[in-house]
C-alpha cells in the first residue's frame, strides 16, 4: 500500500466508519504508520483521540487486532463504543475473567469466522497458555498496548504482567506493535520502549497542554470544611457530571453516602465492589442516572464520557502522572473542566509511611514521585507550566490565560535575581549531583548528615543563604528547573546539577521575580476528623445576642447558658439564621430548643441583617449518617433500657469520659435524656432539688465552681450528671 493510497483510504474509512470529516493532531500520521506495519509509540493527552489510532487501522486491515487493556471496565466501555459504529456486535469483543465459558466460546467462534476486527484482552488473560495457543491459529493484524504507562515501574499504575507483553506477543506472532499512553515523562517513555523492544519505533508525541482545564489547589483543613467545599462546588454546578478521587475504599463509600444525604446523586466505584455493581455504577454515570462518581484510581481509564465538568482529588495523588491522567478525564469535549485538589501535607507523610516496607529502589522512586506532587501543590508558580515541565515540555506562563489559581489570583512577587544567582552558584560549588534537600541544607547552613559526610560544610558558600528559610530556597530551585538552569537526573532518583544554561545565567543573569510558596496547614488524622471549622463571627451581633439571651433568661427564670450556649451564639453571629429551619441547623440548637426560644432570635437577626445591609453567606450544612449518628442512636436506646453508664460506654467502645462528652453534646443539641435512674442511685432526692436550684441561680456554666460551692460533698462526675439532667429538663 502506497503512502498516498493509505492516506486516501484512511480518510475514506474515517468518514465511512465514524462519520468524521478529518483527523485531529497526529492521528492521521499514526494511523498511516500502523497501516504500513511499523512499530509506533503514541503519547497523546486524554481526549485527543488515542483510541482512533488503533481502532481505524484494525477495521481496515485483514485479521484481528489485539488490544491489551488493563481494566475490565475499560474494555466493556471501548467495545460498546466501537459496536455502536458497526453493523454487528461481533465486530469487537473482549476476553477477560468476567466472561462465562459459553461467552468465551462465542468470542472464539466469531474470531474463527473472521467477523471480529478488535479483541480487547487483559494481560492476565493473555499470559494463559490456552489463550496464546488459540491466538496462534488466528490472523493477527497488530497488537496495541493501551495505557502503556502501566509497563513502567515509574508509571502511576505499575502492573507486573505488562512487563511480559513483548514475550507474549512473540509467542503468538511477531506482529507490529503500537503502544499508547496519555502520560509519559522522558523516563517513563524510555522504560516503556526498552521493555517492549521498541527503541527504533516511530514516536508521536503531542503537547500535554489541555488549555480548557482549570487547575486549583485548596487547603484540605478539617473534614467539616472539605465536605462543605465539595457540596458547594457541586451545587454551584447543578446537573453537571464530575468525578471525586480518593485513595481508600472506606473514604469513597463515606463521601458517596454524604453526597446522597445532601441531595446529590452519587455512586461509589472501587475494587471492593463486586463486578456487577461496578458495571452498574459506571453505566449509571455514563447514562447520567447519577451525576457524581466517587472512586479510587481504578475508575476512568478510557471512559468515553466527554462532558465531565469537574474532577476533584480528595486525597493527594501518588504521582503527577496519576494526577494528570485523572484530571485529563475532565472536559474531553474541549469545554470547561475544573480540576480541584484538596491538599494536606499530612497526606504526603502517610503515603511515605506506606512505602517503608517496600524494596529500597521502589521506595526511592515513590518518594521522588511524592516530592514532585507536593512541589506542584505548594508552588506559587503557574501550575500549567509546572505540570508540563514535569513531562519535559516547555511552556510560557503568559499562555496559561489565567487557567490556574496561581495565575488567576497571583501573589505579590519580589525580585529574586540575586538569590537565583546564589542558588545556581551554590549548586555549581558542590561539583557533583545532589538531592534538592542536600542543596537547600547547604545553602541555609544546616549541617545535615549528608552535608557533613560530603564535607560540604567546609566549603566557602556553606550557609550563604541562611537569612532565608527552606521554603524560599526550594522556590528558587524550582525557578532554576523551570528555566532549564538546573537538570534533574531522574535515573539517579532526582539528583540535580547545573546545566550550560545555568552557567550562562550566573554570568549574565536576567531579572527574576518570585512569589512565596504556599505553606499549607498540617492537619493530623484526629484533627481532620474532629476539628470544628474556625468561624469569623460578627462581634457586634455576638455582643447584642448575648444581651438578648440575658433578657430572655430573666423572663423564663433560667441561666443564660441554658437558653443558648456561647458556641451557638457564635454560630448565629457567623451564619445569620433568619428562619426557624436555618436556626435548627445552628450548632447546639436543634428543633426543640429552636421552637422554645428561637423566634425572638431569628427576628432580631433578620432586622440586624436588613439594617446593616449584610450579604448572608451560602449556608451549607453537611448531613451525615456516619458512626457518630449510629453511636448516638445506640446510646439513647441503652439509656431507655436503663443500662449503667459504664456498661453503655464499654459497649460502644468509649471511655466513661468520652461518653459524658457525647451526652453533653447531645443535650446541648436539643436531645432530651432521662438519666434519673443513674442519679437516684448516687444522690438522694432532697439533694437533687438543692443542686437543681443551684444550677438555676447561676449565670455561668462552671462545674469546678459548683464542686467548691458544695464544699466537695459531691464529686465532679456526680454534678456533671446532674447538670446534664438539668439542661435536658430545662432547655429541651
Amino acid at each position: 500500500m502506497t503512502s498516498t493510497q493509505s492516506k486516501l483510504d484512511a480518510k475514506l474509512a474515517l468518514k465511512e466508519f465514524f462519520g468524521f470529516d478529518g483527523f485531529k493532531g497526529n492521528q492521521e500520521d499514526v494511523i498511516n504508520s500502523v497501516l504500513r506495519g511499523e512499530d509506533c509509540f503514541v503519547i497523546m493527552p486524554t481526549g485527543a483521540g488515542k483510541s482512533l489510532c488503533y481502532q481505524l487501522p484494525a477495521l481496515m486491515l485483514p485479521g484481528t487486532a489485539i488490544i491489551i487493556s488493563p481494566l475490565i471496565a475499560l474494555m466493556k466501555n471501548q467495545v460498546d463504543s466501537i459496536r455502536g459504529f458497526g453493523e454487528n456486535d461481533n465486530i469487537a469483543h473482549f476476553l477477560n475473567s468476567s466472561l462465562s465459558k459459553t461467552e468465551i466460546t462465542k468470542v472464539k467462534e466469531d474470531m474463527q469466522q473472521k467477523n471480529t476486527k478488535l479483541l480487547y484482552i487483559a494481560p492476565e488473560t493473555l499470559k494463559k497458555e490456552e489463550t496464546i495457543e488459540f491466538l496462534k491459529s488466528m490472523e493477527i493484524s497488530f497488537v496495541a498496548i493501551d495505557e502503556a504507562h502501566c509497563i513502567s515501574e515509574w508509571g502511576h499504575d505499575f502492573r507486573p504482567e505488562y512487563r511480559r507483553i513483548k514475550e507474549m506477543v512473540k509467542a503468538i506472532n511477531d506482529v507490529p506493535m503500537i503502544a499508547l499512553t496519555a502520560t509519559a515523562t522522558p523516563k517513563v517513555q524510555s522504560d516503556i520502549q526498552k521493555n517492549l523492544g521498541m527503541l527504533s519505533a516511530k514516536v508521536y508525541k503531542s503537547s500535554f497542554n489541555r488549555d480548557n482545564l482549570y487547575y486549583e489547589v485548596r487547603p484540605k483543613g478539617s473534614k467539616e470544611k472539605v465536605f462543605k467545599d465539595i457540596i458547594t462546588i457541586i451545587k454551584n454546578r447543578p446537573e453537571k457530571s464530575g468525578i471525586i478521587y480518593c485513595l481508600s475504599r472506606k473514604r469513597v463509600e463515606e463521601i458517596a453516602e454524604m453526597l446522597n444525604l445532601n441531595g446529590i446523586k452519587a455512586l461509589p466505584y472501587h475494587a471492593g465492589l463486586d463486578a456487577k455493581t461496578r458495571v452498574h455504577n459506571q453505566d449509571a454515570f455514563l447514562m447520567e442516572d447519577c451525576h457524581v462518581i466517587v472512586a479510587t484510581i481504578a475508575f476512568g481509564m478510557g471512559i468515553d464520557k466527554p462532558d465531565v465538568r469537574f474532577v476533584m482529588h480528595f486525597d493527594v495523588p501518588k504521582s503527577l502522572e496519576g494526577y494528570y491522567q485523572e484530571t485529563g478525564r475532565g472536559g474531553r469535549d474541549g469545554m470547561e473542566g475544573d480540576c480541584i485538589l484538596f491538599y494536606n501535607p499530612s497526606d504526603i507523610e502517610k503515603l511515605e509511611k506506606f512505602m517503608k516496607d517496600k524494596p529500597v529502589a521502589e521506595r526511592e522512586i515513590g518518594t521522588l514521585l511524592l516530592d514532585e506532587t507536593s512541589a506542584f501543590a505548594e508552588s506559587s508558580q503557574c501550575r500549567r507550566r509546572t505540570l508540563l515541565n514535569y513531562f519535559g515540555e516547555s511552556f510560557e506562563e503568559e499562555n496559561c490565560n489565567k487557567m490556574c489559581d496561581n495565575c488567576r489570583h497571583p501573589k505579590p512577587k519580589t525580585d529574586v535575581t540575586n538569590e537565583v544567582v546564589i542558588g545556581l552558584q551554590s549548586i555549581d560549588s558542590l561539583k557533583s549531583e545532589m538531592p534538592i534537600s542536600h542543596v537547600v541544607n547547604f545553602i541555609i547552613g544546616k549541617k545535615s548528615d549528608s552535608v557533613k559526610d560530603h564535607g560540604h560544610d567546609k566549603l566557602p558558600m556553606f550557609g550563604v543563604g541562611k537569612d532565608k528559610d527552606k521554603v524560599f530556597w526550594k522556590g528558587i530551585i524550582r525557578i532554576g528547573l523551570l528555566n532549564n538552569f538546573i537538570h534533574k537526573n531522574i535515573e539517579k532518583y532526582g539528583l540535580i546539577s547545573l546545566t550550560k544554561e545555568g552557567l550562562n545565567a550566573i554570568k549574565s543573569p536576567k531579572n527574576y521575580a518570585m512569589a512565596m510558596d504556599t505553606e499549607f496547614q498540617f492537619v493530623t488524622d484526629d484533627d481532620f476528623e474532629n476539628a470544628v471549622m474556625d468561624s469569623i463571627a460578627d462581634v457586634v451581633l455576638m455582643r447584642e445576642l448575648k444581651d438578648l439571651r440575658k433578657k430572655v433568661s430573666k423572663q423564663v427564670g433560667l441561666p443564660p447558658y441554658v437558653i443558648f450556649g456561647d458556641p451557638s451564639l457564635d454560630d448565629m453571629a457567623t451564619r445569620y439564621p433568619i428562619s426557624m429551619d436555618e436556626l435548627e441547623k445552628i450548632h447546639g440548637v436543634g428543633k426543640n430548643k429552636a421552637q422554645k426560644y428561637g423566634q425572638i432570635f431569628i427576628e432580631y437577626i433578620e432586622d440586624y441583617v436588613k439594617k446593616n445591609n449584610i450579604d448572608r453567606p451560602l449556608d451549607v450544612v453537611v448531613k451525615t449518617s456516619g458512626e457518630k449518628s449510629k453511636k448516638k442512636i445506640a446510646i439513647i436506646l441503652n439509656i431507655d433500657k436503663k443500662m449503667a453508664l459504664e456498661d453503655i460506654a464499654r459497649s460502644n467502645g468509649m471511655s466513661y469520659e468520652e461518653l459524658m462528652e457525647e451526652l453533653e453534646q447531645m443535650v446541648t443539641n436539643g436531645t432530651s435524656l432521662d438519666l434519673r435512674y443513674c442519679i437516684d442511685e448516687i444522690i438522694e432526692e432532697e439533694y437533687q432539688e438543692e443542686i437543681f436550684s443551684y444550677f438555676k441561680s447561676q449565670e455561668e456554666d462552671d462545674l469546678d465552681q459548683a464542686v467548691n460551692a458544695f464544699d466537695n460533698d459531691f464529686t465532679y462526675e456526680e454534678l456533671q450528671l446532674m447538670r446534664l439532667q438539668f439542661i435536658s429538663d430545662m432547655a429541651n
